[in-house]
């Protein structure tokens, strides 16, 4: 009989967990809240071939604690905090939960981008200004139109994909760059696709990103690639906070090149001392932030009906990894 073990416990009971692994599978939640693997009981580790991870990292000296594991399962989309070379080295499955949270990533991106669009915040701050703004609209570059803007999206994964439906919908023109697609995905979607990245920037006014942190993509999006999007563009970042570079951000941002931003996903998170400058400047209320700046904790993913699907999913993934008939969700090894 396979054990799985927890390395967290996020939920008040194991019924979920208990229902789907079934009496095949023993099952090993912490008896006290953990703040890393360090955390967990060798005994635990010894006998676990399963691992489950929310939060934590792995990395290859926390495998050297779990000489039978067979597969560690990631409760979410990303896996970039997983040690997928130490892994592979030990022939350990990574898996994902890769559908969990795609309309709310979606919906949030989306909220992002309209809520600066639209100017919903430098409307919200003029009017609880003392005394309150003029009675009126207000007449700036952030202000635009959905039907005459380009909405730009770098990858076109399953969350991507959502975003490019909403932002169809809405009236933007839609164009995406992912050299790993294979053609004619953009005619199925019934939007535009650009060759490069540097060709998708020159002609996006609002770009939205949606790539897997990889070695590739850490810094994708720097000084150079905002300098390429017109002036007056907006930046929404919903994927993971090192594949923009926060202080080119800062830069644009305060020079007026970006007239908007809304950020899910920082660097470090949460924000350590000493903060980056955009976020110092944010909870400063700096004026060149207000209206223009929306950072939210890493929350786009969450509904209570995502957090159960985590749940579940997961569970789901794992058993099938370790139980069969068929691993689901395999991150292959050439993707590392």
């Amino acid at each position: 009989m396979p054990t799985v073990l927890y390395s967290e416990k996020s939920y008040p009971d194991d019924s979920v967990e208990r229902r789907i692994y079934g009496p095949d599978v023993r099952v090993i939640f912490p008896p006290a809240p953990t703040t890393g693997l360090a955390d967990l009981s060798d005994e635990d580790c010894a006998v676990a071939e399963g691992l489950m991870i929310l939060r934590y990292k792995v990395t290859a000296k926390d495998l050297e604690r779990f000489p039978r594991l067979r597969a560690i399962c990631r409760m979410g989309v990303g896996y970039d905090n997983l040690d997928r070379v130490a892994a592979n080295g030990r022939q350990i499955m990574i898996l994902n939960v890769p559908d969990y949270g795609t309309t709310e990533v979606a919906d949030h991106a989306m909220s992002l981008a309209l809520a600066l669009r639209r100017g919903l915040l430098m409307h919200l701050e003029a009017q609880r200004a003392d005394p309150p703004a003029a009675w009126r609209y207000i007449d700036d570059p952030l202000l635009k139109r959905s039907s005459v803007q380009t909405f730009g999206i770098v990858g076109m994964g399953r969350i991507a994909t959502a975003v490019a439906l909403r932002a169809k919908a809405f009236g933007f023109r839609v164009v995406f760059f992912d050299p790993n697609l294979p053609n004619g995905v953009e005619l199925g979607l019934g939007i535009q696709r650009a060759p490069t990245l540097e060709a998708l920037l020159e002609q996006t006014d609002t770009l939205s990103i949606h790539v897997p942190l990889t070695p590739e993509t850490r810094g994708l999006i720097d000084d150079r690639a905002l300098s390429l999007l017109p002036k007056g563009a907006v930046l929404v970042n919903t994927a993971r906070g090192p594949i923009v570079d926060i202080d080119a951000v800062a830069k644009h941002l305060k020079s007026g090149h970006l007239s908007g931003v809304g950020l899910d996903v920082v660097p470090v998170e949460p924000p350590v001392e000493p903060v980056p400058e955009l976020i110092r400047a944010y909870r400063a209320r700096e004026p060149w932030t207000i209206g223009r700046l929306i950072i939210t904790p890493h929350s786009a993913f969450y509904t209570p009906q995502a957090w159960d699907d985590i749940r579940s999913k997961s569970a789901e993934t794992m058993r099938a990894a370790l139980l069969g008939p068929k691993p689901q969700n395999v991150i292959p090894p050439e993707s590392y």
